[in-house]
């Protein structure tokens, strides 16, 4: 595969321009995707490999009616989490998953849409929750409900912006889809997610709207709200979190 231009698509699978994506960022990408597999070959891939059902996953999958909940008549598929790290296709800093844990990761659509236009795929390890995997499903819904752009693919805009990629990647839409399956599920949520949640039921998280308008002033601005919020609220947000898996400490009242 050529080296991409500013302008071609990102190598990653993204679908996004290269100079929107990873541009400045090439050390992150997968060497396999950056250097010899086309997104329809690394769909291929990922197609082929084994089926699994790990903790609730299938049960939960088989508990949505996602053509009622989103249109969109698409199945869920489990692959394992190391096989799918072993192909080569994720970028730098995911060493829980290259040793098969760590959870989840929704797998970029646009890598398999060709191979799999039925199905989205999500690569789970076998210590996966239920937090872990109703985290993965909203990803799922968000995408499905045309309102979330692929995971993975927001970094570029973040950084652009000046903004934490996680304020993007947890859009309003999200925090609707992971309220309702905290509750279908009745899933006891980590200490990250607890935090999401009470920003949703506070109109605190961006709307996807907004990100697709990609206004740095805008999303700046929301970002902002978002951290004066936690920090005026930190005290009633621990005593949320607290004891819940993935809690730290006390957070830090905001200056």
């Amino acid at each position: 595969m050529k080296k991409a231009g500013r302008n071609d698509l990102c190598p990653c699978g993204s679908g996004r321009k290269f100079k929107k994506c990873h541009w400045g960022r090439e050390d992150e990408l997968p060497v396999e995707a950056a250097d010899s597999l086309s997104a329809e070959e690394m769909g291929g891939k990922i197609a082929a490999l084994p089926l699994v059902d790990y903790g609730r996953a299938r049960a939960m999958a088989g508990g949505l009616d996602i053509a009622e909940l989103t249109g969109k008549r698409v199945g869920i598929k489990y692959v394992d989490l190391k096989s799918y790290a072993e192909l080569g296709f994720l970028g730098s800093g995911h060493n829980e998953a290259e040793e098969g844990r760590g959870g989840g990761i929704f797998v970029n659509p646009y890598k398999t849409r060709k191979s799999d236009p039925d199905h989205v795929y999500l690569a789970i390890s076998p210590d996966i929750d239920d937090s872990v995997l109703i985290h993965q499903l909203a990803h799922v819904l968000t995408h499905l409900g045309d309102t979330g752009s692929g995971p993975g693919t927001l970094d570029g805009l973040a950084l652009e912006v000046g903004i934490p990629v996680d304020h993007l990647e947890h859009p309003d839409e999200f925090g609707y889809w992971l309220d309702y399956l905290q509750k279908k599920f009745e899933v006891v949520p980590d200490a990250d997610d607890a935090i999401i949640l009470y920003l949703y039921r506070n109109g605190q998280l961006i709307k996807t709207s907004e990100i697709g308008e990609k206004n740095g002033m805008v999303l700046r601005a929301k970002s902002e709200r978002m951290f004066r919020f936690l920090g005026e609220h930190s005290e009633e947000i621990d005593g949320i979190i607290k004891g819940l898996a993935g809690y730290i400490g006390p957070r830090k009242q905001e200056e």
